[in-house]
């Protein structure tokens, strides 16, 4: 009887573990800024933990996130639609989850002599990769500005916002470049200009967001719903917790003054909406875009690149509104 006794004793100490043992997933991100913050945050707050994932947040730059995701390295990546777009025009099962940006925090920051927009014309960009948000939203700046990308200025790929940073403030490769906060201040410190904001110009642009495949959705419904439900209690955690959220940003921007490191807290908390729908509209310029080499672009409906099944489960069952009660 003590054998048949320990026998189910561990056999039921056995069948917790399997019940209680967390889904692992990879979440991939695509660079050092504020617009991924979001996942940086949830996962610092063990949020998705709370709600049986074991996630492990991986830097992979610009591209190569979905890349890795659609190879099936990754499950999930925190990237921007202009860069889901092309992806899924061209037959990739890529959708967005969720959105954390869809209007422009970006500075344009310029040389000391550049002094309007007239001083652009001739003036080398820089962009971290052509294909990125950083390209994407420069494109949509210059027509904005009535500039041609194409004709009126150059744009030079330069690597990594950091890099970007470092050669937008030496002189030698670039003129101008798109920043956010706090890399614009840490310029404009060096004595280069913010020539404008994108925050205060009427461009809507559906930017980063939660992005997986609709193959890992099928296959793992219920991981995903878990995901987006992490996330949508991370964006409440945010909100009433500043000092796990500007830990985690510190951790990951390397940002260690605490005027940036509150004025970047500051800065999500204005972008990020407790309901985190994407924005339909803002795929509209990205379509626009893509159109000059993607001809499936033209005919396009934002409602394919998005899958917000989750969001929208628990918006309408009250849960969202719950949480800020």
């Amino acid at each position: 009887m003590k054998f048949v006794s320990l026998f189910l004793v561990g056999s039921l100490m056995f069948t917790a573990q399997m019940t209680f043992a967390a889904d692992k997933i990879r979440i991939g991100y695509s660079g050092a800024t504020i617009t991924n913050s979001m996942l940086w945050v949830t996962h610092e707050a063990k949020l998705f933990e709370k709600n049986g994932i074991d996630a492990e947040i991986l830097y992979l730059q610009t591209t190569l996130g979905q890349t890795a995701m659609i190879a099936g390295e990754i499950q999930m990546c925190v990237y921007s639609a202009s860069l889901l777009t092309p992806a899924r025009l061209q037959g990739a099962d890529v959708v967005m989850l969720l959105s954390f940006l869809h209007k422009p925090t970006y500075r344009l920051v310029v040389k000391p002599e550049i002094r309007s927009v007239a001083d652009l014309k001739g003036k080398r960009f820089g962009v971290t990769r052509f294909g990125t948000v950083s390209d994407w939203t420069t494109r949509l700046l210059l027509a904005k500005l009535g500039l041609d990308a194409e004709k009126d200025v150059t744009l030079i790929q330069t690597g990594d916002v950091p890099i970007m940073v470092n050669a937008l403030a030496t002189g030698k490769t670039i003129d101008a470049a798109i920043m956010q906060p706090p890399y614009d201040k840490k310029l404009t410190a060096q004595g280069l200009r913010v020539l404008l904001n994108m925050q205060e110009m009427d461009v809507v642009l559906q930017q980063t967001g939660l992005n997986t495949t609709q193959k890992f959705i099928s296959r793992h419904t219920d991981v995903v719903r878990r995901a987006v439900k992490s996330m949508i209690d991370g964006i409440h955690f945010m909100r009433g917790n500043p000092a796990v959220a500007k830990r985690a940003i510190s951790k990951h921007m390397q940002i260690k003054d605490e005027r940036e490191l509150e004025e970047s807290y500051q800065l999500l908390r204005s972008f990020i909406q407790p309901k985190p729908y994407p924005n339909l509209d803002g795929f509209k310029p990205i379509f626009e875009e893509a159109g000059k080499r993607l001809p499936a672009a033209k005919t396009a409906n934002a409602r394919d690149f998005v899958d917000t099944r989750f969001l929208e489960e628990f918006d309408k069952s009250g849960y969202i509104d719950g949480l800020y009660r």
